[in-house]
C-alpha cells in the first residue's frame, strides 16, 4: 500500500511560506488529474526562481506577481509540457523578463495524448534547454539542480533545493497519487529508472506540483515502486489467464480508480506492455498497442 498524503491547508490565490526557502501559491484548477490545483513554487526572497508557473489562468498569474511584488524573478523553471504546468511560462516572462528553463516537448508527445482536464501544451519550448539534468540555478541563499527523470514524459524535469535536501518531483512522484506514464512519450522503463534516481539521492522532503510534500521520501519511494512492480505483477497474471487485450484488463486492475481516470490507466498498462515485450516477458504481434493481443512470452 502506498502511504498517500493528500490533507493540505491553503486557499486559492494566497501565498503561503511552507519551509524557510519555499513559498507556494496554488492555482484553482482542481480535477482528476491535478488534485486540487497547480503549486507554484517561489523559491528564496529579493531574487527568486519560480517553479512551474502553471495554467494559463489571469487570476492565478495575478496572484503571483502580488506575491512576487518588490522582488526580481532571475529563472522560471519547468518540470514538464502539460497543460496544468507550463502555459503561464510567457505571461510570465513578459511580465517579469526572467528566462524560461526546462526540456523541449519530444517528437511523439501529441501521439500520448489522453483526454484529460490537463492536456499537453505541445507549443511549449523553454529558452534554455536543460534536458540531460545537471544543470545549477543559484541566488541568495539558494541553489538548485536540474534532475532529468524521464518516465512520466520525455522530458520531465526535477529541481532539487541543496539548502533544503528537497526535490520538486513535478508529477514524477505525487503524494496524493501514482503518476500516468502514457507511451509513446511516457516511457514505463524510464520511468522505474529515474524513481530509482531519485531514490538513490537521499532527498529528505519532496513538494509534488499537485498536494502536500512527501515527508517520508524512503519509504514512499519504496511503496511506489512495490506498487508499479505489483501491477506489472497483476498484468502478467491476467495475460497467463487468457485476458490479452488492455481493454478488458483496466476494469478488472483498476476497479478502485475513478472511472474518469480509466482511459489514462489503459495507457499506464499499455506503458507496462512495452516494458515487458522488451524485457522478453510478453509479446505480441507487430509493434504493442492499445488494441494488440498480448500472450506470455515462450
Amino acid at each position: 500500500m502506498i502511504p498517500y498524503v493528500r490533507e493540505i491547508h491553503f486557499e486559492y490565490g494566497a501565498c503561503d511560506q511552507v519551509s524557510p526557502l519555499i513559498r507556494r501559491v496554488v492555482a484553482n484548477n482542481p480535477g482528476p488529474f491535478t488534485y486540487l490545483g497547480t503549486g507554484t513554487y517561489i523559491i528564496g526572497r529579493g531574487e527568486v526562481a519560480v517553479i512551474d508557473p502553471g495554467p494559463d489562468l489571469p487570476e492565478h498569474l495575478d496572484a503571483l506577481m502580488a506575491a512576487l511584488e518588490g522582488e526580481t524573478v532571475t529563472h522560471i523553471l519547468v518540470t514538464h509540457h502539460h497543460s496544468d504546468h507550463s502555459p503561464l511560462a510567457r505571461p510570465l516572462q513578459e511580465k517579469t523578463g526572467a528566462k524560461i528553463y526546462g526540456c523541449a516537448v519530444g517528437a511523439k508527445a501529441g501521439d500520448s495524448t489522453v483526454i484529460t482536464e490537463a492536456g499537453h501544451d505541445l507549443d511549449f519550448t523553454p529558452d534554455v534547454d536543460i534536458c540531460g539534468g545537471g544543470a545549477v540555478f543559484e541566488g541568495p541563499g539558494w541553489t538548485l539542480e536540474a534532475v532529468a527523470t524521464p518516465g512520466h514524459t520525455s522530458n520531465h524535469i526535477c529541481f532539487a533545493l541543496k539548502e533544503e535536501n528537497a526535490l520538486f518531483s513535478g508529477d514524477h512522484i505525487m503524494g496524493w497519487s501514482t503518476t500516468v506514464v502514457s507511451p509513446p512519450d511516457g516511457d514505463m522503463t524510464a520511468y522505474m529508472e529515474s524513481l530509482e534516481k531519485v531514490k538513490a539521492r537521499g532527498f529528505d522532503v519532496l513538494w509534488p506540483t499537485h498536494g502536500p510534500p512527501v515527508l517520508e521520501v524512503a519509504p514512499f519511494i519504496d511503496a511506489y515502486i512495490a506498487h508499479r512492480r505489483a501491477r506489472e505483477a497483476q498484468v502478467v497474471k491476467a495475460v497467463g489467464e487468457g485476458h490479452g487485450r488492455i481493454k478488458d484488463m483496466v476494469p478488472v486492475l483498476y476497479a478502485e480508480v475513478d472511472k474518469r481516470l480509466w482511459p489514462a490507466a489503459a495507457r499506464s498498462v499499455l506503458g507496462h506492455m512495452i516494458d515487458l515485450v522488451r524485457r522478453g516477458i510478453v509479446a505480441t504481434d507487430g509493434e504493442p498497442g492499445l488494441d494488440s493481443d498480448y500472450r506470455l512470452a515462450s
